[in-house]
């Protein structure tokens, strides 16, 4: 190896190097993208189905409290079993009520479960409310005694 000297101090200096990666640098480098690369990819699915879920959560919400709220005041909550899919929502979105006795104050439990698929996995939200089956009967047996009152005059015409 010929060594060089620097003609100002006179000491002898190794020869200068060329710039650039060896062989072993680019390969270490390779090998750590091939590592990252996957990991990174794996990384944006997850997140991105994390998104569509939520996204598909809130719609699922958004329907299941409107059909609740219809079943409410229409009075229909208390046919349990009932279920069906929604007109105005994408495919996939179906529900199902339930309505079960609470055990305080003649109140019932009433349930919707709506469920949605998320890249062939089914997902469900669920929502419940209580409500006053005393005011429900007081309702019907009023609507009886306005019936029976018709009918008993319509006798006597």
């Amino acid at each position: 190896m010929k060594l060089a000297r620097n003609q100002v101090t006179g000491c002898v200096k190794p020869p200068r190097r060329r710039a650039g990666f060896t062989l072993a640098e680019v390969l270490a480098a390779l090998v750590f993208m091939a590592i990252v690369i996957p990991v990174a990819v794996d990384g944006i699915s997850v997140a991105n189905r994390a998104g569509v879920v939520a996204e598909r959560k809130a719609i699922a919400t958004r329907l299941g409290e409107s059909m609740l709220n219809e079943l409410v005041v229409t009075g229909d909550w208390e046919t349990a079993g009932q279920g069906g899919s929604f007109d105005d929502a994408p495919d996939g979105y179906s529900w199902t009520l339930d309505n079960q006795a609470w055990d305080q104050d003649n109140m019932r439990a009433v349930t919707i479960e709506v469920s949605y698929p998320v890249r062939g996995q089914p997902y469900t939200v669920r929502l419940t409310t209580l409500l006053d089956a005393s005011k429900r009967t007081q309702q019907l047996q009023d609507q009886r005694q306005i019936r029976n009152e018709e009918t008993a005059l319509e006798a006597e015409e």
